[in-house]
């Protein structure tokens, strides 16, 4: 019997959106025959948390499409950055 282990990868990062700077949590899934989730979890102005997932399409980190706020939407770019630089440094 072969194990193998995947790391498990959890971040902050603090990024300006709606006018503000917003604290959004990533988690990537540790999945190993499948391709790699990240879920990311932000807290809106009312105190919601909003959850929401990433996957990898086309070498850019894209939302799993679901009905979200548009300054979670706008910030994708952002997202794929702060995930690929967190990716690079472990």
């Amino acid at each position: 019997m072969q194990l193998s282990f995947i790391k498990n990868i959890q971040f902050t990062k603090l990024i300006k959106a709606d006018g503000r700077l917003r604290e959004f949590n990533f988690r990537r899934y540790n999945t190993a025959n499948q391709p790699a989730i990240f879920s990311v979890n932000v807290v809106d102005n009312r105190d919601n948390r909003i959850i929401f997932e990433m996957q990898k399409e086309e070498n850019t980190w894209k939302i799993i499409k679901q009905q979200l706020p548009a300054w979670i939407t706008e910030n994708e770019t952002n997202f794929n950055e702060s995930i690929e630089e967190e990716l690079k440094a472990s």
